[in-house]
């Protein structure tokens, strides 16, 4: 069966003063038409690096040393910049954290957004204004018309984000890559994109990987999760799976940082002591021991992962029994 996205041993790595650090190590993944898969772990895991590489955008001093990323069955790696170009804000876009570093202050939100349209999609500048607006009523934009004049530094951080998913949107991409999009806006802003992004999801029939930090918004948005740690996805499943079983003890502890409406007065919430390590390269065994409350001897040993069931692969030794290897 082919994929939409196919990740295949990626590795990318950051030189800078101190020689060369390996931000995501080999990793691999998936992402099939029409499906919502999120990125899940603390800061510092290697998520946004993942996104970054997969579209191309790492900057100076960042670079992927291994692996292949297909995206219909073309190598985006492999590919020139001129003809990475005319993938990247076509068929596969990308949502950032903060939308006021994302948006240029100098030019107006119109200009913003017709001039991906009219770079991809070869329209003329007054059908590209049209929809335009059309998309930034689509994303529940009032006064869609008086905003295409406005600058973003005018614009609130909910309204910033809500032009920033018009442009992802504007050509009609295949997959949408929403790193933490409600990062810097309040709670109630934040239900509202992400429902937003759901609906338009659905209506669209693109696939997205939603990058985020927050386990309990996956519920609501994935039909597939990855759980990300220290540079390495150490376990897969399908979104109920996971909740209902999740195997790597890093996954159980993210779970138990978080309250549900099941949850009786007796119930304490804990927090995961220690920090994401920040050099792992030579960092042999798992990453996560000195911090897991399962910890055995064998966590010093390289680890391998485990299936524990159609789609569901977990990397933990201490949790192998009734897991086969892979």
């Amino acid at each position: 069966m082919s994929h939409l996205l196919e990740v295949q041993g990626l590795t990318t790595a950051f030189t800078g003063d101190y020689g060369k650090t390996v931000s995501v190590d080999h990793i691999h993944f998936r992402v099939d038409e029409k499906e919502v898969v999120c990125i899940v772990g603390e800061s510092g895991c290697g998520k946004s690096v993942t996104s970054l590489s997969i579209m191309g955008l790492l900057g100076k001093g960042g670079a992927v040393t291994d692996g292949s990323v297909l995206f219909d069955g073309k190598n985006l790696l492999a590919l020139a910049e001129k003809e990475l170009d005319q993938i990247r804000g076509n068929e596969i876009t990308m949502i950032f954290q903060d939308p006021l570093t994302s948006l240029n202050p100098v030019f107006t939100v119109g200009n913003q957004i017709t001039e991906s349209i009219r770079t991809h999609m070869h329209l003329p500048k007054k059908e590209a204004r049209e929809r335009a607006v059309d998309l930034l009523r689509r994303v529940g934009m009032p006064d869609a018309a008086g905003v295409m004049k406005k600058y973003p530094h005018t614009l609130s951080g909910g309204m910033r984000q809500r032009v920033m998913i018009a442009m992802a949107l504007s050509c009609n991409p295949k997959l949408l890559i929403a790193d933490e999009p409600t990062t810097a806006l309040d709670v109630t802003i934040q239900a509202q994109i992400m429902e937003l992004l759901r609906e338009l999801q659905k209506e669209t029939g693109m696939s997205m990987i939603l990058i985020t930090h927050d386990i309990g918004l996956v519920a609501n948005m994935a039909d597939r999760v990855l759980v990300m740690y220290a540079g390495q996805i150490i376990e897969e499943a399908a979104a109920g799976e996971l909740f209902a079983n999740p195997r790597h003890p890093y996954t159980r502890a993210l779970l138990d940082t978080v309250p549900t409406i099941r949850d009786g007065v007796e119930r304490e919430l804990v927090s995961i002591p220690g920090i994401v390590p920040e050099n792992y390269d030579d960092m042999t065994g798992c990453r996560f021991a000195d911090r897991c409350r399962y910890r055995k001897p064998e966590c010093a040993s390289p680890q391998k992962d485990y299936e524990f069931g159609p789609g569901h692969r977990a990397r933990c030794v201490v949790m192998k029994e009734g897991g086969i290897p892979i």
